[in-house]
């Protein structure tokens, strides 16, 4: 700025001279390259169709290299980074793309080979067609350069020594990406069309073909191998994101030192579900999170614009389907469908981006589907204007094929050769490829005999803090009772819990929990780590005592988060996961994660977990969304000993529990519902001694019968579940009344039931008792399993409801305690 200009503006505004200098300054001289980098991918083209709304190219500067700025940014490949937050990773990503050829500089030996490729996809899903016509076989057809691009970054993971890959994906192109990526034999893949799969596959076959998941060992032709795992997924569509994240943060855990960089996710899209299922927003949010990050996911977005039959008119209300990944920073790239090589260079950026800087990246792949929604699906019902160009536009492989004639790269009638290799490679079935070995049960090492010394070591290391430590003055008497505890003092739940962790950690078992304050407890009762009150620094007392511990404060999700714990827990058998929510009614919000995954995944899948679900439930005037964990709902998803359901009414009971599945080698998911109230209640605390010694009982016997009072006084029998039980005992005024409680309802230990019933006089009445409305809760489930005897059981219940709790707490008082009463004084 010239100093009479300077000289004016302080004359005019009073300005402080070296202030209206600073801000009055001279603007730098615009970049010329600024307008491709902001709006470039605008003007790309990206439509095979021609579909696509294009922007007019930015003006090219004169002394620029317009022909080679063009290129880079409004060719086949466009890049969207204007948005990224990291500058570094802007920064790099801008250059990246200037400096690389406009295609993907693959010389003719790799291009035809792509070409090939391209063929073979194509075969295959010609073949499907011709054998199974009207089967539904999901056809990617119009999307095939979506191989191309895996089989690129598999390739590339493989030569820079990654390891393993856990892929993602819906049913859309399952089926040949199983074919052509992974090397499943065609001939394996239609027998399942015919229904002779063979059920003691390693996936299982209790699923629909394009459902199930697959494993092979990738040889990549720069050298190096990549075992790849493709998740099985219901039609639920994106519900499988979190679930590959939780399997690929779990191998990187197992993988030591640098497993984010030897373990990479993988995960593919819909143009329509990418938008509009909330899962992956919530999933886009772990990626940055501590506990959950796993060091950047590749996604692969298949717009084909439709989803099932309605245009993105109707499924979106974003310009693009991918702006959903603005909002988290992270790059996207769009590619022409129709360019495998713009694939392949798209393939190039997002691995190195994730190798480098441990970033998500999306590639939106723009292309079509020439089918239905399925091969028995007539789209043009409702699609006949997009359908009418896609009938009159050539294959992907043609137009490639045609392509690399016209630039000398294939000699005439060299296409045709190998489109008819690639349908003798099909018919061939060529062999199975390298699979790696299954992943054996890990055996927990064996329980040493005397469990006390541990435990009280355990128990010393909860009352330690650091020389120094402030802990919060309300916390100290915690501490204290926790150190008590190694000299005989008492334990409440949240200590019976811990000393269960502290457990599983001294025997070299991982211990992970997440959930919404999960660290902290809910209810303010678990403080699994400390907080220096004077400068906030944490101290995680167990995590002194051994490695392995992981403890975290999840996000504010279900869905996702469950998800994610789920596929963890199938990739490390040998760790304790757990998630706790913060009210059982909140796991609603994963009810696919339950309903696809959980109680089903062994039987569709032969995919084992070893999850646990910590949900509080129980009456406590907290209103209806606060007291039901929905127990009837879990009950009803359980058969063929698929699940493990229970509701332990002592700090004992939850921590043989805990030990139990921690050392099973069966993995099975377990709910368990946990108290609220009964957190702190003195009658469910322990000793180490009752921890030490015994295990978990499914039935508890009444205390005062079982301590040997005489039973011939007894004249009706209570079979109760949950802090009910402590209520009866409580409220009891004689020995008429007999009160056992059901501490697991899944499997359903009606052995032990009988055997405690059994010491009861037979003219005692039976009934059973729970604060849940009628037709919730455990009543019409334990009912079916009472055999021939269950017309001779009564019910004490609150009546038939549509809410779970009423929202007045004095309403619940009396409520509850005319269900006490009843309970007491029932007769037929």
């Amino acid at each position: 700025m010239t100093d009479p200009a300077l000289d004016a503006l302080i004359a005019r505004y009073g300005l402080n001279a070296g202030y209206a200098a600073e801000v009055f300054a001279e603007a730098p001289a615009p970049d010329p390259r600024a307008p491709f980098r902001a709006r470039g991918h605008l003007a790309a083209d990206l439509d095979p169709l021609g579909l696509e709304p294009r922007e007019a190219p930015p003006a090219v500067p004169a002394g620029e290299d317009g022909a080679r700025l063009l290129a880079a940014w409004c060719g086949t490949l466009g890049a969207e980074v204007a948005h990224v937050e990291d500058p570094a990773l802007r920064a790099w990503l801008e250059a990246a793309v200037e400096e690389g050829p406009g295609r993907s500089g693959l010389d003719g030996g790799a291009r035809r080979a792509l070409l090939a490729q391209l063929l073979r996809v194509e075969a295959f899903e010609a073949a499907l067609l011709t054998r199974y016509p009207g089967h539904k076989g999901f056809s990617l057809s119009g999307g095939d350069a979506a191989v191309t691009f895996l089989d690129r970054v598999f390739d590339r993971a493989a030569a820079a020594g990654v390891r393993e890959a856990v892929l993602g994906m819906p049913h859309r192109g399952r089926l040949a990406v199983m074919a052509c990526t992974l090397g499943k034999p065609a001939a394996r893949i239609f027998e399942t069309f015919e229904d002779r799969a063979d059920p003691g596959a390693t996936h299982g076959s209790g699923d629909l073909r394009y459902h199930l998941g697959a494993s092979a060992l990738r040889r990549s032709w720069e050298g190096g191998g990549l075992a790849v795992t493709l998740a099985p997924n219901p039609s639920h569509l994106e519900a499988v994101d979190p679930v590959v994240e939780g399997m690929a943060r779990a191998r990187q855990r197992l993988a030591g030192a640098g497993g984010a960089a030897r373990v990479l996710p993988v995960l593919l899209h819909g143009d329509a579900s990418f938008p509009g299922q909330g899962v992956v927003a919530e999933t886009l949010n772990l990626a940055g999170l501590e506990g959950y990050a796993t060091g950047g996911t590749l996604h692969l977005v298949v717009d084909n614009r439709v989803g099932f039959t309605a245009g993105p008119e109707r499924t979106r209300s974003t310009r693009r389907c991918t702006d959903l990944a603005k909002a988290y920073g992270f790059p996207i790239l769009h590619v022409n469908g129709d360019d495998p090589e713009a694939a392949v260079r798209a393939a190039d950026l997002a691995f190195d981006a994730r190798q480098r800087f441990g970033a998500d990246v999306v590639v939106r792949l723009v292309c079509y589907r020439r089918f239905g929604h399925n091969e028995g699906d007539e789209p043009r019902f409702t699609l006949p204007l997009l359908y009418r160009r896609i009938d009159a536009h050539p294959p992907v492989a043609a137009g490639y094929a045609a392509r690399l004639e016209a630039e000398g790269v294939l000699a005439p009638g060299e296409a045709e050769v190998l489109r008819q290799r690639a349908r003798g490679d099909v018919a061939a079935g060529p062999a199975s490829p390298d699979l790696p070995p299954p992943q054996a049960p890990v055996l927990p090492p064996a329980a040493p005999a005397d469990l006390a010394p541990r435990l009280r070591e355990a128990a010393r290391a909860l009352g330690r803090v650091p020389a120094g430590f402030q802990v919060h003055p309300k916390l100290v008497r915690l501490q204290a009772a926790r150190a008590a505890v190694a000299e005989g003092g008492p334990v409440d739940w949240a200590g019976a819990e811990l000393l269960a962790f502290g457990l599983c950690l001294q025997e070299g078992l991982p211990v992970r929990l997440s959930g919404q304050d999960a660290v902290r407890g809910t209810f303010s009762q678990r403080h699994l780590t400390l907080f220096d009150v004077r400068n906030g620094a944490p101290w995680t007392p167990l995590a002194a005592l051994a490695p392995g511990l992981e403890a975290l404060d999840s996000p504010l999700s279900e869905f996702a988060v469950l998800g994610f714990e789920f596929g963890y827990a199938t990739a490390d058998p040998a760790a304790l996961v757990l998630w706790e929510a913060q009210f059982g009614d909140f796991a609603n919000g994963a009810q696919v994660i339950l309903d696809q995954f959980l109680a089903a995944s062994e039987r569709k899948w032969g995919q084992e977990a070893g999850l646990v679900l910590l949900l509080p439930h129980g009456q406590e005037g907290q209103g209806p969304e606060h007291s039901s964990a929905r127990l009837e709902r879990l009950l009803d998803l359980c058969a063929e000993d698929n699940l493990r359901v229970a509701q332990p009414s002592t700090a004992a009971q939850h921590f043989h529990l805990l030990r139990r599945q921690a050392r099973d080698p069966r993995r099975r998911p377990l709910a368990v519902l946990t108290p609220k109230g009964l957190l702190r209640d003195p009658a469910t605390r322990a000793t180490l001694a009752d921890l030490a010694a015994g295990g978990f009982q499914g039935v508890l016997d009444d205390p005062a019968f079982a301590a040997g009072e005489p039973r011939a006084g007894v004249e009706r029998v209570a079979l109760v579940s949950g802090k009910l039980g402590h209520e009866l005992l409580r409220a009891r005024q004689d020995r008429r009344t007999a009160i056992l409680r059901l501490e697991q309802l899944y499997p359903f230990p009606a052995g032990q039931l009988s055997q405690a019933l059994a010491g009861y006089p037979r003219s005692a009445v039976r009934l059973f008792a729970q604060e849940e409305p009628r037709n919730m809760g455990a009543w019409r489930y334990v009912r079916e399993r009472l055999g021939a005897s269950a017309c001779d059981w009564g019910c004490v219940a609150r009546p038939e409801r549509a809410s779970p709790a009423p929202g007045s707490r004095t309403r619940f008082l009396q409520e509850q305690a005319a269900l006490v009463t009843d309970a007491l004084n029932w007769k037929p």
